[in-house]
Parts: C-alpha cells; sequence; structure tokens
C-alpha cells in the first residue's frame, strides 16, 4: 500500500528533490525557510503529498481546525507536502518537499519518500537542515554537509560534518537513499545558540547559495539578502544592549582568534 497521494501527474525533467522538516533538524527554520522562498519564487504548485495518519501523534502536533466562508468548520491535517517547480531554460526541474518531522515508522515514511523519487526518475535528493553551535553570529553562515558522492564534497567545496549521535528523520532518509542507491547531499547551516530567533534569514541565504552552486537552477536571492541584512542589524542591537550577551560574544571571540 503506497503512502503517497496525488493532486496531479506533472512532467518534470531529471527533477532534483529538495527536502525540508520543520522541527528538530530546523533549527532557526533555516531549512523550511529556504524551501517555502524556493517554492514562491519558482510559482511551484503541490501535486503530491503523504498521508499523514501512520506517522504522526496527533497528541503531540495537533491538527488546527479553521472555518470555511466563515460559518463551516473544517479540520486542516499534518502533511508532507510535494510541490513541482517547472523551470524553463534550466537543465532540472525540481520537487520541492515541505513538512513536519514524523513522529512514527520513520523507514516506512521514508520509503514513501525513496518510491516518489523513483517515479520521477529523481537524480538526485537533498535534504536541508539547521543546527545550534557555538559560533560567532557575525561572521558568514558556515554550511556544512554530506553527501554519498565524494566528487559532490569537494566540488561544493563543503566542510564534512564529522557528528555521531542521535539523528533526526534527515539522517533516516539519507540511509534509506544510500540503500536505495539513490544519491544523496544534506546540508546544515550552523547557527549560534545563544541568538533565540526564528526564523533566521541569513541561515537560510546560506543555504539558498549553496543550493544554487548544487543545482545550477538561478532565482532571484535578492529579497531574502535584503531580509538578511535587516536581521543582522536587529542582531547586532540585541547584543549592544544586552551586557551578558555582549561579554559572551567577546569571549567567543578570544576562543577563536587562540585557534
Amino acid at each position: 500500500m503506497s503512502h503517497l497521494r496525488f493532486d496531479s501527474r506533472p512532467s518534470l525533467r531529471r527533477p532534483a528533490m529538495l527536502l525540508a522538516f520543520a522541527g528538530w533538524n530546523d533549527a532557526g527554520e533555516a531549512a523550511s525557510t529556504a524551501v517555502r522562498y524556493l517554492a514562491r519564487h519558482l510559482d511551484a504548485e503541490k501535486f503530491a503529498d503523504i498521508d499523514p495518519e501512520d506517522f504522526y501523534d496527533f497528541t503531540v502536533m495537533r491538527p488546527h481546525v479553521r472555518l470555511a466562508g466563515g460559518v463551516t468548520r473544517e479540520v486542516v491535517w499534518l502533511s508532507n507536502d510535494f510541490s513541482a517547480a517547472v523551470i524553463p531554460g534550466a537543465e532540472r526541474d525540481l520537487i520541492l518537499g515541505l513538512g513536519p518531522e514524523p513522529h512514527l515508522r520513520w523507514r516506512t515514511f521514508c520509503g514513501a519518500v525513496v518510491e516518489l523519487a523513483r517515479a520521477y526518475e529523481s537524480e538526485m535528493i537533498v535534504t536541508l537542515g539547521g543546527f545550534l553551535s557555538e559560533v560567532l553570529y557575525s561572521r558568514p553562515v558556515e554550511v556544512s554537509g554530506f553527501s554519498s558522492d565524494a566528487e559532490l564534497i569537494e566540488r561544493l567545496a563543503l566542510t564534512p560534518s564529522r557528528y555521531e549521535g542521535p539523528t533526526g528523520i534527515v539522517g533516516v532518509l539519507g540511509d534509506a537513499c544510500r540503500q536505495a542507491g539513490v544519491l544523496t547531499a544534506s546540508l546544515w547551516a550552523s547557527l549560534p545558540h545563544y541568538i533565540a530567533a526564528s526564523p533566521n534569514p541569513r541561515a537560510a541565504l546560506a543555504l539558498l547559495l549553496q543550493l544554487r552552486r548544487l543545482l545550477g537552477v538561478g532565482v532571484d536571492l535578492s529579497e531574502i539578502e535584503q531580509q538578511a541584512a535587516e536581521f543582522e542589524t536587529r542582531v547586532n542591537e540585541a547584543v549592544a544592549a544586552d551586557p551578558k550577551l555582549a561579554a559572551y560574544v567577546r569571549e567567543l571571540k578570544k576562543r577563536e582568534f587562540a585557534h
């Protein structure tokens, strides 16, 4: 039984799948912000989703109700949606996936994602993420990552992740792709743990810049560049107004110079 549900069957050319999962994998909403930005600027249209019934604990993350037409109350369920972006003049199209990290049956969920990739003969699955770290907020956002293709890591000049420990759906999906023989890459933005601001457009922009290099898909980034600049100004003001935070940042700078 397939857990995929299709609204339509678009015709796509050598699509790459680009996925973001809100929650544990998505510090500062870096990944989900990046995918939403692409979907909006590439006029992506939803064509499929994964039936949420088997994958979410609805007492942990509850569905919402809304009024339709101001009268009828309807339930809006959690979902992982897939949108198609047909890009004239580009070598490939994109499938953009966005939704919350599932709670249950991760192997089955990842099987549904791989099933979609095979149905469209997708050449690559790319996952995005964000994580909190001891980094200086004023430095360019570092993007680390991994891939099943060593040449891809070298071409993108990625800082390979040496993390070992608990993983989220992104790590499980990467392993499922490896076992299925599907090329995969994962890009992660490093965010300062002491800046509790979300969304973080600086991190989303860093991911988008790497994606542009990886996929060769041109998209206007001027809007999010402006958002990132305004965000940086607000953070500078917040740090300057907080003596304890400013002292911590100075200590981080000393550690950086010591190395």
